[in-house]
């Protein structure tokens, strides 16, 4: 089969498109001919050597949907032919391939109205709001929540996800994504180029930062006493609080089919929609990079592998 695979860290140029030996289902496990998978900004980090690998060479990607097309020992409710959608677990990578094997007890039978694409793109995006939101922050109706970066894929899912919930959604962007986040639901929008979030927000209940840096130390500024705050792009432990009256978490994201279910439930029920994408064949991993660590883009970059 083909792949993208790395034999060093370094740019974009490291990336390697060829052959890669086929996997094969062990107990438990499934193989799972790839449609589509998406691009990640966890997958540059790799790449660049910030999330360590146990060994090279090793094909990259986290997110996928696909079929079914082998079944290992000891799956019994899934079967060859079955469309589903997953991601890797954790610490694991592997989706830009053209085939993957995955434990089947962490994929989730992808509904006929959701596409290949979008399955994709909504994955690993989904399970990270979904923690973030829900299950870290524990977002209720009523309450004031500023999300940062909100053109992102993660960030534009946790967005709608808000709105569903009835919180008040204030989030940040560059004026050319204020349309689009105002259509999936932005009650308010700070145009970070023009003004200093921390002067024209503050009472927060809550804050999901999906930036990091400066941007991360400085949401703490705008969240009322006893708010919370939760960060993605810190690293692996939440940035430390400048103050001694909120709360600063960082969301774990877990593996289980459940969560892939809720995801195809809220999308079904239209409560989320798939981010805008721009496609790309798994040949041109290196141009996706290139716009993915720029971070000038909207929505999600996908991999149509077939």
């Amino acid at each position: 089969m083909k792949a993208i695979f790395i034999e060093q860290y370094g740019g974009p140029d490291v990336l390697k498109y060829g052959d890669w030996p086929d996997p094969v289902a062990g107990a438990g496990e499934v193989v799972i001919d790839v449609v589509a998978a998406s691009v990640n900004g966890a997958d540059w980090k790799v790449r660049v050597g910030q999330h360590k690998q146990p060994k090279f060479p090793f094909v990259l990607g986290r997110d996928f949907s696909g079929v079914i097309s082998a079944v290992g020992e000891g799956v019994a409710d899934l079967a060859v032919g079955d469309a589903v959608f997953g991601v890797c677990d954790a610490g694991h990578e592997g989706a830009y391939a053209e085939r993957i094997a995955v434990r089947g007890a962490i994929v989730a039978k992808k509904p006929d109205g959701l596409s290949h694409v979008d399955a994709a793109a909504l994955a690993l995006t989904g399970l990270t709001a979904m923690s973030a939101i829900e299950d870290t922050l524990k977002l209720r109706a009523g309450e004031t929540i500023l999300i940062q970066g909100g053109a992102g894929g993660v960030a534009s899912f946790a967005i709608q996800l808000a709105k569903h919930i009835g919180a008040h959604v204030i989030t940040t962007a560059s004026l050319m994504n204020h349309a689009y986040l105002r259509d999936i639901g932005a009650d308010e929008i700070i145009d970070y180029n023009a003004g200093d979030f921390t002067k024209l927000v503050a009472n927060c209940d809550a804050v999901f930062d999906t930036v990091g840096g400066d941007v991360a130390q400085r949401s703490f500024a705008v969240l009322k006493p006893g708010g919370r705050a939760a960060f993605i792009a810190s690293g692996a432990e939440a940035p430390k609080p400048d103050r001694d009256d909120v709360k600063s978490l960082r969301p774990p994201v877990g593996r289980a089919r459940r969560h892939l279910d809720r995801i195809a439930e809220l999308f079904q029920s239209g409560a989320v929609r798939a981010p805008e994408i721009k496609l790309y064949r798994l040949s041109e991993a290196g141009d996706a990079h290139r716009l993915s660590e720029s971070r000038h883009f909207r929505g999600k970059l996908v991999f149509k592998v077939r």
